[in-house]
């Protein structure tokens, strides 16, 4: 085999596993129905590029009709270059719609030298987005976050904000009007990475939040990808772990009914492990999520 040719092997490979991932989570997490109407969120970076791919893709083959539209919010940065999009939406033939609204302006204005903007960021870019989806009539808003980001907002919560929470494949928007979605929730970022090039993504580099040195998310990233190079595998096995959750081992009792747990005749499910010493050898292979976190 040429090295010409086991680049496209490896490049298609690549593919259907994205692919095939994207698939499995659609089906999860019953993301996508017949007749939908999804908005794809499209940043110019390399996640939405190959969510918005993935998903015409899949469109083409699905057993269910729906409908895809992108829209780029155009939030005014200095030197933005406003063409790269609609040309490529465009040259794919892609329904889109760009919204100008400068919330660069309203961030560096309010967000004080040196703090954090993405919060507010995230904030005004939402509302827009919202806004949007309820004019076009878009039935699911789709979002490019991916296996790292869930696991990255995991530990930013577990450090930061005192609480096990991660980010949803799918939820319900903060104005309770829109289901937002996230396909790319079993994809891991250097796969991600690596399908750009491939697929060779005229990537728009964002210059506010992304040009921002130490951000926590960051710190954590760098933790996270330390770990898997000392530990292969340690990241698949701690996404695994939030679809395995056991509430009845944990101290929230909005979760679990502590007040009212009792004695019974009969053998606890979990049997008799209050004195036991946790095992985790070979628990890895014991996790079906696995398969689709690969």
């Amino acid at each position: 085999m040429t090295t010409l040719q086991k680049q496209v092997y490896e490049g298609n490979k690549l593919a259907k596993r994205l692919r095939r991932q994207v698939g499995e989570a659609i089906g999860d997490f019953d993301m996508i129905h017949d007749g939908d109407k999804v908005m794809v969120c499209l940043s110019g970076g390399k996640d939405s590029y190959a969510l918005l791919d993935i998903l015409l893709s899949l469109k083409s083959h699905a057993p269910i009709d729906f409908e895809i539209v992108a829209v780029n919010l155009d939030q005014k940065h200095p030197g933005y270059p406003a063409a790269i999009l609609p040309d490529y939406l465009t040259s794919i033939g892609v329904p889109f719609r760009i919204i100008e609204q400068d919330t660069y302006s309203v961030v560096k204005r309010v967000i004080p030298e040196g703090k954090t903007m993405c919060s507010l960021c995230s904030r005004l870019r939402r509302g827009a987005l919202y806004r949007v989806a309820k004019e076009i009539g878009a039935t699911k808003i789709a979002l490019g976050h991916h296996r790292d980001d869930i696991l990255e907002t995991f530990f930013l919560n577990l450090f930061h904000g005192g609480r096990l929470k991660a980010m949803p494949p799918k939820l319900v928007s903060d104005d309770g009007q829109h289901i937002v979605i996230r396909p790319l929730a079993y994809c891991k970022e250097p796969d991600l990475e690596e399908y750009a090039k491939l697929r060779q993504f005229p990537i728009i580099p964002c210059n506010l939040c992304g040009s921002q040195d130490n951000l926590q998310r960051q710190v954590v990233k760098s933790m996270l990808q330390e770990w898997e190079k000392k530990f292969p595998g340690r990241l698949e096995t701690m996404f695994a772990s939030l679809q395995r959750t056991s509430p009845s081992h944990l101290l929230d009792a909005r979760q679990f009914d502590f007040a009212n747990l009792k004695t019974q005749p009969e053998a606890y499910k979990d049997g008799d492990i209050a004195f036991d010493e946790e095992d985790f050898s070979a628990r890895l292979i014991q996790f079906p999520a696995v398969k689709s976190a690969n």
